[in-house]
């Protein structure tokens, strides 16, 4: 995966069309984000750059109660994409 603005213009398209509420705000949190369920509010750490922020990102999706029915065809695509990625490290890590 590149780490340009148009992928992370992607990736953040995924929580937004599914009723996230995507902020990049400053904060103490480690993992660089952190998820208010209740809100559908994902706070980002402000000061990551372009290549942290994909990769908090990705880390991240993953993790948020997405309905595919409410992703574009693109955002769908990326989605299913990192899913898929994961559950491949997913199965060589437990081989």
């Amino acid at each position: 995966m590149k780490y340009t603005q148009s992928t992370l213009d992607k990736l953040e398209a995924v929580p937004e069309e599914a009723g996230y509420v995507l902020r990049y705000e400053r904060g103490t949190f480690q993992s660089g984000y952190c998820i208010l369920e209740e809100k559908k509010v994902v706070v980002l750490n402000k000061f990551l750059q372009t290549e942290g922020r994909i990769n908090t990102l990705l880390d991240l999706i993953p993790q948020l109660d997405i309905n595919l029915e409410l992703l574009s065809e693109e955002s769908k695509k990326t989605y299913l994409g990192i899913v898929a990625k994961l559950e491949t490290e997913d199965n060589k890590s437990a081989s």
